[in-house]
């Protein structure tokens, strides 16, 4: 019996209603829709799943029995009923082993190639979740930044998905963004632990990258569920899918567990979506600190923050700001050289930006800019147009930080200026920006001048050189030139004195039974001993590299190196000596007697 049209339409019209229930089972997940409930996935070793039966089809009806209006609809339902490929899986090849985890080769940086050998990684990982960053030593900083890249077997007694999460935190509270984000890439998602999500979080918003949040979601949700429903309106806003975005917008504002200045931040990156017609004004004022959650995503909107809420935010973040590529390099300047005193950004990245800043100001005012003084201090027209240019630039240095940061910028211009005794005023300043920017054996080369100075006015000078100095430079180590210095140190304590012995006994160029003799005459108190000095000097008779370095943060935690107990710097810098990292020895020596 033939069907009447009437039946005929209401059938089509009830099947076209239940397509998009069907769509919603049937159809394969699509990567990069949070909607869309992502497979679990398949572990290397698991077995190959069994394919699944596949579903009979209802019979059709003969190709002279179809409508012209069902053929379409009877190919969609034969789609519709295919059953969904098998989940990808990850090549064996493309698989990241997380025990090895880094990008550094530690062959290159000196660690030899187990660093950690042998060394309990739940010790470690403990120390590094205690350390008060940022340190005081720069040297420190960018020697303990490469061993925590390097790219070694985990060590003993750690799961190393945690071990690489405990790294990254570490770099993230030191300003070191991008190079926290490189570790957490070196582990696979799926492989990540609760902390490792909590770390990736963080990074996501230290690097002011909200995008980075969405692979995310499942560990967001069982770590920070106040921010699920937030992820995915920010995350559907970036996938094109406003009127999505909104809604899961509003529904976290009734809900009122994200709310204020931190819920219309989440709404700006949701309106810098395409097609979201959403446009929010931040209102700054009742606002009085920075955390992560609002320098990520009021950054990642171009946003620049108040004077008053950046000036007071920790140095770890104007690390982070100083390496956001949004904000234009006159509005990161301030941040960067922060993050070069710290030791985040190289002299040569400091003078990047500097050359950047340069070249988008206008010829009238570019005289009043410091990188006009930067410029000319390489290439000024004279040496004292030169010098005058150094002296305004390190003049203009008031905090700690900044002082390190001009010295490093000036490095490479002060290696431009020839050794002379005639210029004693500026040669203590000179020698600290050489060894600041790593330049040693230029800075070595003052040794002949500098004893041709008067005796005051170069013992600063000599200081830096007599821990700094390559070996074989023409620097004076008589012990009648070192009592000398001793006798005219006029700083509290003489903590000038005990730390030039400690770096000179440290680094094997003041004997031990003279070292003791001096501390005790003079009250230096080298032979303090400590649980921590006993720790790290254990570490130094074992060869492991990296934990002398994680100790020598661990020993360096103050605002400034002329905070740092004489001591400590004596068994860092004996313990860097002993394990081949001489370099990095004589760059912190060096930087604690510029620093007092």
């Amino acid at each position: 019996m033939r069907n009447s049209p009437l039946l005929a339409t209401a059938s089509a019209v009830a099947l076209l209603v239940g397509l998009p229930a069907v769509a919603q089972v049937a159809a394969p997940t699509q990567p990069g829709n949070v909607a869309t409930p992502t497979p679990a996935p398949v572990q290397p070793d698991a077995a190959e799943p069994a394919p699944r039966p596949r579903q009979p089809r209802p019979a059709r009806k003969p190709a002279d029995q179809v409508g012209e209006g069902e053929t379409g609809l009877v190919e969609l339902t034969d789609a519709l009923l295919e059953p969904p490929p098998p989940p990808i899986e990850y090549p064996e090849h493309a698989r990241r082993d997380p025990r090895l985890a880094g990008r550094l080769d530690p062959a290159h940086l000196g660690l030899g190639a187990y660093p950690w050998r042998g060394a309990s990684g739940a010790f470690l990982a403990t120390l590094m979740r205690r350390m008060d960053a940022p340190i005081a030593s720069r040297w420190a900083h960018m020697a303990l930044r490469n061993a925590l890249l390097a790219r070694v077997p985990a060590p003993r007694n750690v799961d190393p998905v945690n071990w690489t999460a405990e790294r990254a935190s570490l770099l993230l509270r030191m300003g070191e963004a991008d190079a926290a984000r490189m570790l957490i890439a070196g582990v696979d998602v799926d492989r990540f632990s609760p902390r490792m999500f909590q770390v990736a979080v963080q990074s996501a918003l230290a690097n002011a990258d909200p995008a980075a949040l969405c692979p995310l979601q499942e560990g967001i949700e069982r770590v920070e569920p106040n921010m699920v429903q937030i992820v995915d309106a920010m995350f559907d806003a970036l996938a094109g899918e406003p009127e999505s975005a909104a809604a899961k917008i509003d529904a976290a504002r009734r809900r009122g567990r994200i709310c204020g200045i931190d819920l219309e931040l989440a709404q700006k990156v949701v309106g810098a979506g395409s097609n979201t017609g959403r446009a929010v004004t931040i209102e700054w004022e009742p606002v009085d600190r920075l955390d992560a959650w609002r320098f990520g995503l009021a950054t990642a909107t171009g946003m620049i923050f108040p004077e008053r809420l950046i000036e007071a935010a920790s140095p770890q973040l104007r690390a982070w700001q100083a390496a956001a590529p949004l904000l234009a390099p006159a509005d990161r300047l301030e941040s960067a050289e922060i993050a070069t005193g710290l030791g985040v950004f190289s002299s040569q990245s400091l003078m990047d930006l500097h050359a950047l800043v340069y070249d988008g100001t206008g010829p009238d005012e570019l005289p009043e800019t410091e990188a006009w003084q930067v410029r000319t201090a390489f290439v000024g027209d004279s040496l004292e147009a030169r010098l005058a240019a150094m002296r305004r630039i390190w003049g203009a240095a008031e905090e700690p930080l900044q002082r390190e940061a001009a010295r490093a910028l000036l490095g490479r211009a002060a290696t431009l200026v020839q050794p002379d005794a005639e210029l004693q005023g500026d040669a203590p300043n000179l020698i600290a920006s050489m060894m600041a920017a790593g330049f040693d054996r230029a800075a070595g080369r003052w040794g002949g001048a500098v004893g041709q100075m008067d005796d005051e006015q170069s013992d600063v000078a000599w200081a830096m050189l007599a821990v700094g100095a390559p070996d074989g430079s023409p620097v004076d180590l008589s012990g009648s030139r070192l009592t000398a210095f001793i006798s005219r140190d006029s700083s509290e304590g003489r903590k000038r004195s005990a730390l030039l012995v400690a770096g000179l006994a440290g680094l094997g160029r003041l004997d031990a039974e003279s070292a003791g003799r001096l501390s005790g005459r003079y009250g230096l108190r080298l032979g303090h001993r400590s649980s921590w000095t006993r720790l790290i000097d254990q570490a130094a008779s074992l060869g492991q590299s990296g934990t002398v370095l994680v100790m020598t943060g661990t020993g360096l935690q103050a605002p400034a190196m002329a905070d740092i107990p004489p001591a400590h710097l004596y068994h860092a810098i004996a313990a860097l000596k002993r394990t081949g990292q001489d370099f990095t020895a004589r760059m912190i020596a060096a930087e604690a007697l510029a620093g007092t």
